[in-house]
C-alpha cells in the first residue's frame, strides 16, 4: 500500500511540474503576442502585428460623440490594423515616449486576458491559443484623458 501511495505522490508531483511548465511556456507566448502587437505598431512592422492577431480580431473603442453627447462604439478589423501599421501607424512616436507596459491578467486553459499600457492609451486584450499559437482575438481600448 505504501508503494502505491509513494507512486501516486510522485505521479502527482510530475503532473504539477508539467502543468507549471506549460503555464510558464504559455505565459511567455502570451507576452510575446502582446509585444509583437505593441512593438509592431511602434516599429511600423505589419508582419509582426499580423503575427500577433487572429484574422477575425475585433478592436473596439467606446467614445462620446461631441455633437450628441452619446456613446458610440467604433470597431477595427485585423486587416485594418495591419494596414495602419504598414502605413507607419506608431512610427511617429519617439522611442523615449513609447510605453509598452505589459500585464498578464488571467490565463484559463486556452484563453487569456492581458493589458498593455501604451503612450496615450490602454489596451485590454483577450487571447486564445489557436492552432497551437497564442493570438489576440479581441481588444477593448481607451485613450488617456488629457
Amino acid at each position: 500500500m505504501s508503494r502505491f501511495i509513494i507512486a501516486l505522490v510522485l505521479f502527482s508531483v510530475a503532473l504539477i511540474g508539467n502543468s507549471q511548465a506549460q503555464v510558464s511556456e504559455d505565459s511567455l507566448a502570451i507576452k510575446q503576442a502582446a509585444m509583437d502587437y505593441i512593438e509592431g505598431w511602434y516599429d511600423g512592422n505589419a508582419e509582426r502585428m499580423e503575427k500577433a492577431l487572429h484574422p477575425e480580431l475585433a478592436k473596439r473603442v467606446v467614445f462620446t460623440d461631441t455633437k450628441s453627447g452619446r456613446s458610440r462604439l467604433s470597431q477595427m478589423s485585423a486587416m485594418t490594423l495591419v494596414q495602419y501599421t504598414r502605413y507607419g501607424g506608431g512610427k511617429d512616436t519617439p522611442v523615449d515616449e513609447q510605453r509598452k507596459d505589459y500585464f498578464l491578467l488571467d490565463v484559463f486553459q486556452n484563453t487569456a486576458c492581458a493589458k498593455v499600457i501604451a503612450k496615450d492609451w490602454v489596451d485590454y486584450m483577450q487571447l486564445a491559443k489557436y492552432n497551437g499559437e497564442w493570438k489576440i482575438v479581441n481588444v477593448l481600448w481607451e485613450m488617456e484623458q488629457k
